[in-house]
């Protein structure tokens, strides 16, 4: 019985080995899949997307979203950007669990998130899939158990009866407001910035209301920290002067408010070119601005997509992509989300591909593999197309490199007859049907049709 035991024993030792053997564990050399650092020509084709941890899954956590990040890939994404993870305040705090943005440490994350090691796991998977990330970084207030409050009071804005505020003109009570005549306080900050680069390994910061922080803070602490490392750096603001020495990208907020305007039948095709005309005059060429149709404050308090813009959402989705600029994806975009999210209390995005998964899947492809869509520091150039529907039917011409596009849309809720003045033979990205252009032929379109015509 003994030998039969030993024989039957290695017999098992000698097939978990060949089944070993089969499938032997990769050693992975982190040196030889490191991210290469981000460079001017990432920023030329990239999608950003935004992640609300606490709201992507029943679980709300790192882990959760963790598992999802190839998928990102898969909608083209190359940059990440991930709202407040850090401990939120309680002392007058909003809501049952407190807003992201009223943080009480920099340098520590959020335990309804998961732990630093599960976060650093995030980065890990987001680099393993070539996706850079992007921290939200809030420069203006903290919350008001902040250690700061206690061991530096003179960090923050005071009344004259010598109290600590909230940023004046707000209802941000649940936040104390950072006084940066205060230098101490400016070289914390940066300090607080560089650990998450230096040590966290993540790839630059979304600036939460960046215009209201002082420009001079912005170009010293983004320099500082391209020191260290080329980092990318996104400012929640439109004012021009922030991307002169500071920030690579701002918000198009104008943009955005023209596109909900012509959905809603408030404005015409004459708004667009209107908006267009300002950034060419207000922004310098290699100025990048961020276009979106939502994002967590449009979501939570201005409605959804479907809300704001109807059965636009998708002819306006893909203006975000063919227009000039970066586009963003807010979480549960991809998954057809058609409700607010709660911003101080737990929700869950439910996570059910519908239409729009394909729809940004196959936009992203286009985004991130056609120069006639670079929206960087060396923009494809852009081209208004005449037709003769002025104020319903918007095309334009987008071109670099050889590569050409157009993009032509009835941005109306009624059908609409029109001509293009531009002539060609195209593929209908799409659809891949051939189809052409032809200067003096009528065409109709249906209520918010949209057409891209790529040359390839």
């Amino acid at each position: 019985m003994k030998k039969i035991l030993l024989v039957f024993m290695g017999l098992s030792v000698f097939l978990s080995c060949k089944k070993e053997a089969e499938k032997p564990e990769q050693v992975v050399d982190a040196d030889t899949t490191a991210l290469a650092p981000l460079t001017d020509e990432v920023m030329e084709n990239a999608v950003i997307y935004e992640a609300n941890i606490r709201q992507y899954s029943e679980e709300g956590s790192f882990k959760s979203f963790t598992k999802d990040i190839p998928k990102l890939k898969e909608l083209g994404v190359k940059i990440l950007w991930v709202m407040p993870i850090y401990p939120i305040s309680t002392t007058k705090s909003k809501g049952s669990l407190g807003s992201y943005y009223a943080i009480s440490d920099y340098t520590k994350v959020n335990p309804e998130f998961g732990s630093l090691e599960d976060f650093r796991q995030l980065v890990k998977t987001a680099h393993d899939n070539g996706i850079y990330v992007i921290l939200d970084w809030v420069a203006n207030h903290t919350g008001w158990d902040h250690v700061w409050l206690k061991e530096h009071p003179e960090y923050y804005t005071k009344d004259e009866a010598g109290n600590i505020t909230h940023t004046v003109g707000t209802d941000w009570t649940d936040v104390a407001d950072l006084n940066y005549d205060n230098t101490e306080m400016r070289e914390q900050m940066i300090s607080d910035m560089l650990y998450w680069v230096k040590e966290e390994k993540i790839d630059g910061f979304r600036c939460d209301v960046a215009g209201m922080v002082p420009v001079d803070f912005w170009e010293k602490a983004i320099s500082t920290l391209k020191k260290e490392k080329p980092v990318f750096m996104l400012a929640e603001a439109w004012e021009p002067e922030l991307q002169d020495n500071a920030f690579d990208m701002g918000y198009g907020w104008d943009t955005h408010h023209k596109m909900n305007d012509i959905a809603k039948g408030k404005e015409n095709i004459e708004a667009w070119d209107h908006r267009m005309a300002q950034i060419d005059s207000m922004y310098d060429a290699d100025d990048i601005l961020m276009n979106f149709t939502s994002n967590h404050d449009e979501n939570s308090w201005n409605g959804t997509v479907f809300e704001r813009m109807g059965d636009g959402a998708e002819a306006f989705a893909a203006l975000t992509y063919c227009a000039p600029g970066m586009p963003l994806i807010y979480s549960g975009q991809e998954y057809d989300m058609n409700k607010r999210l709660l911003f101080f209390e737990k929700d869950t995005i439910i996570k059910t591909k519908g239409r729009f998964y394909d729809i940004y899947k196959k936009l992203g492809q286009l985004k991130n593999n056609n120069a006639a869509l670079n929206g960087g520091k060396k923009a494809a150039s852009y081209k208004r197309i005449s037709t003769s529907d002025k104020e319903h039917v918007l095309a334009f011409e987008r071109q670099k490199d050889g590569r050409q596009l157009i993009y032509l849309a009835n941005l109306s809720d009624a059908q609409v007859t029109t001509t293009v003045d531009h002539e060609g033979v195209f593929k209908n990205y799409m659809t891949g049907e051939e189809i052409s252009l032809e200067k003096d032929k009528e065409y109709h379109l249906e209520p918010w049709e949209y057409i891209i015509y790529v040359n390839d």
